[in-house]
């Protein structure tokens, strides 16, 4: 996947957030039964070397376990957490695993609440 819009409609489908990484699957993204990844890791997680070393590990699990273990006709997004970069290869690959097996059974976690964190302007009168 490459386009802004498909990464945006996986955002409204089926979320699973596991310490490395939170997937992304959006079920009716392909009526012909085929399978499409996407990887994405912010600025937070570190300098461009360690974000592109994060997605090689992400698209090699998606390459290995999509054609298995992944939703038919559904579009399936990475997104990377600061755990994800330290984190064993094997222990990706379960928690991978483990998440496919939740978006596929329909069970992914709450919708997230849309209150901020305090980073917005601060309310009340100024002095």
């Amino acid at each position: 996947m490459s386009k802004r819009a498909d990464f945006l409609a996986a955002n409204r489908g089926i979320r699973v957030a596991r310490p490395g990484f939170v997937l992304l699957v959006n079920p009716l993204a392909r009526p012909d039964g085929s399978r499409r990844f996407g990887v994405t890791v912010t600025k937070k997680i570190g300098n461009a070397v360690v974000r592109n070393r994060m997605k090689r590990r992400f698209r090699a699990l998606l390459r290995e376990l999509l054609p298995d273990q992944g939703m038919a006709g559904a579009d399936h997004v990475l997104i990377g957490r600061e755990n994800g970069i330290e984190r064993d290869f094997g222990l990706l690959r379960q928690e991978l695993v483990q998440a496919l097996s939740r978006a596929l059974a329909g069970k992914g976690d709450p919708p997230r609440s849309r209150g901020g964190r305090g980073k917005g302007p601060a309310k009340g009168p100024r002095k």
